[in-house]
């Protein structure tokens, strides 16, 4: 059964969901920009059935945390991962990011946490261009201090940093964050990266290509992990 916990972070709060596992592994979750927790629930289940403790939380400015959208940053959202990790405490574990999360578990991996086995990343951003959609865009609500602070994270730390190896899923038809950049980012780490791109498959994966993510996925993880 599932546990729910709230991990403290600045005087804030972020909502935290554990599955637990028999196996000796574990993975968190970063979600996409616009998204939360509630559409990790599967992939936690399936990873939990594949002998990980999976952990899904809401960014801070997302879901049930503390804050409001406008006031997230990528800073922000690299302190939540880092205090998550913290709070729960394995020796060693697995990051998992989507769209805007793979940008925060690159960072994280690169720069602040020191026990990554392996990073997993589906449609990740990875150079900062894609976000400049959300620029100016008063429906989402982002302000302006949000690019000033994301024009701080450039991939360049990450590939001198990350030594982790990285798996990289993305639909080669994605007009939201375009493929070139996962095979670029790929190219440049100094790590052992694989990609994998689905054609006909854009931002948000279908069924058939999620489910193909997390069985190709699990898979490279027992390959990589020490």
């Amino acid at each position: 059964m599932p546990t729910r916990h709230t991990v403290p972070v600045d005087g804030d709060e972020i909502a935290a969901v554990h599955h637990g596992s028999d196996g000796d592994g574990w993975i968190f979750f970063s979600h996409g920009f616009v998204s939360d927790k509630s559409g990790y629930d599967k992939r936690c289940e399936y990873a939990a059935e594949e002998g990980y403790d999976a952990v899904r939380f809401d960014h801070r400015g997302c879901g049930e945390s503390s804050l409001t959208f406008a006031e997230q940053r990528l800073s922000t959202r690299i302190q939540d991962i880092v205090a998550v990790v913290g709070y729960f405490g394995p020796s060693s574990y697995v990051l998992f990011g989507s769209s805007f999360g793979g940008k925060v578990v690159f960072h994280a991996a690169a720069e602040y946490l020191d026990a990554v086995e392996a990073v997993v990343v589906r449609a990740p951003v990875t150079y900062n261009e894609p976000m400049e959609r959300y620029r100016n865009d008063a429906a989402d609500c982002v302000a302006e201090a949000f690019f000033e602070d994301l024009s701080g994270y450039g991939f360049s730390e990450v590939k001198e940093s990350l030594r982790a190896p990285v798996a990289f899923f993305h639909g080669r038809d994605d007009d939201v964050v375009p493929v070139e950049g996962s095979f670029e980012a790929a190219a440049e780490v100094d790590s052992d990266a694989v990609v994998e791109a689905y054609a006909g498959e854009s931002h948000r994966f279908s069924h058939e290509a999620e489910e193909r993510l997390r069985n190709r996925a699990f898979g490279w993880l027992s390959t990589v992990r020490d």
